[in-house]
């Protein structure tokens, strides 16, 4: 029982710092999904307004 207990403790600690970096990795990942999602949307709806009003796009 002593040897099962030490062995637990001896894990705890990686087990720990593996949970934290997972779900910061997580959360990194899902805050990138979703701000691309966002610059897609801002980009699609630029196109749309430069569609609709052809004079107000850019010169070239």
């Amino acid at each position: 029982m002593d040897t099962t207990l030490a062995v637990l403790a001896g894990l705890t600690p990686s087990v720990g710092v593996g949970l934290l970096f997972w779900f910061s990795m997580r959360k990194i990942f899902r805050a990138d999904r979703h701000e691309r999602e966002a610059l897609d949307r801002m980009d699609r709806e630029g196109m749309a307004a430069t569609a609709e009003n052809p004079a107000n796009s850019p010169s070239r």
